[in-house]
């Protein structure tokens, strides 16, 4: 390659690779490396199948492509590799021009793209459900006292057998203003307190609250990265994140003998762009993955938005408020699910390796 060739080749955006006649890797650009999170030199002479997991027939149709020196498109199928979770890619085949049996592999991930239009989607549905609850929870919570009040005084002249009605109305009540009790705090979360955060310090303070209580009964596996840098967020809001989701985890497997695991890696590649043409660096990773029955498809897309739950009695407003604080960190939450296998990613910002020192 000229000099000319190499730095174009270098600044292709997409992960790219050269492949062989023999389905080795002849060269990979560097978001290619990032992709696999592997040098160039690891992975050059490796099989492209053994690197990468594609979950479609394409080795056949990519096997005609060369054999008929054409080009090949498959849209919307899930592009991993060993080392990273899935994501959702057009994969784009082309050969070489000049170098006979070589051909251009490339990958456009989509799936990014489509989770931040729906972490943006949740962070204005949660922050119009904060203004409602803001403009409701007082004028609704006033007349529940009254109601309440009035019961409580119907009661002391009612005979026995019709107690049963104020009781109802009574407890109602109460549960409403619990309801609404929440509410508010939905509504009364503060900005983050940007500080270096120890993600590791924080699952562990989750985990052992979690086995004290809410998740006695469940075995929580620690599979962490140990040269994870600090983080950049509010670890206060940050352990209130993990402890709704291993709530969610517990209940979900029903609360007895179920398995939750805690992974943290380091994606350096991983960055998100956003539509005013602003960009964030989030190579921080958690999950959160369980084993239980998997999301309702019925609100499996929907699970961020705030009063949708699945479940009973459940007031919808866990997740809104985790997408919420994610997206005040400048991070995103997505999710995948199965049955057997619901997993949560959070993806956040590493401290700043420069940092103004404060007034």
């Amino acid at each position: 390659m000229t000099l000319v060739d190499t730095l174009l080749w270098a600044s292709i955006p997409l992960p790219s690779f050269l492949i062989g006649e023999d389905n080795t890797i002849t060269d990979v650009n560097s978001a290619a490396e990032g992709f696999l999170n592997s040098s160039r030199k690891s992975v050059i002479g490796k099989t492209i199948w053994d690197l990468l997991t594609i979950d479609a027939p394409i080795e056949e149709a990519f096997k005609r492509a060369r054999a008929q020196s054409t080009t090949l498109f498959v849209n919307d199928i899930d592009v991993g590799t060993r080392q990273r979770s899935p994501l959702q890619c057009g994969v784009q085949v082309a050969p070489l021009q000049g170098q006979e049996g070589i051909m251009l592999l490339m990958l456009s991930p989509r799936e990014l793209a489509g989770r931040l239009t729906r972490n943006h989607s949740a962070k204005s549905a949660a922050q119009s459900a904060i203004g409602m609850a803001e403009m409701l929870a007082h004028e609704i919570k006033n007349p529940l006292a009254g109601i309440t009040g009035a019961a409580q005084l119907l009661s002391m002249n009612l005979a026995p057998e019709d107690l049963e009605l104020t009781d109802l109305i009574v407890s109602e009540s109460r549960r409403i203003v619990k309801l609404l009790e929440q509410v508010e705090q939905f509504g009364n979360l503060t900005e983050p307190d940007f500080q270096p955060v120890n993600l590791h310090d924080v699952l562990d303070r989750a985990r052992r609250s979690a086995i004290l209580g809410f998740g006695a009964q469940m075995t929580i596996v620690e599979d962490y990265d140990p040269s994870l840098p600090p983080a950049w967020g509010d670890a206060d809001q940050l352990l209130q994140v993990i402890l709704n989701l291993l709530r969610n985890a517990t209940e979900a497997c029903g609360g007895d003998g179920g398995v939750i695991r805690l992974r943290t890696y380091y994606e350096h590649s991983f960055n998100l762009r956003r539509s005013d043409g602003t960009g964030d660096a989030l190579p921080l990773q958690i999950e959160i993955i369980d084993d239980g029955p998997g999301l309702p498809m019925a609100i499996k897309d929907d699970i961020f938005d705030p009063f949708v739950s699945g479940r009973e009695n459940g007031t919808g407003l866990g997740l809104a408020l985790v997408s919420k604080i994610i997206a005040d960190h400048k991070g995103w939450i997505s999710v995948q699910s199965k049955p057997g296998e619901t997993k949560f990613r959070l993806s956040l910002p590493r401290e700043p390796r420069q940092r103004k020192p404060k007034e």
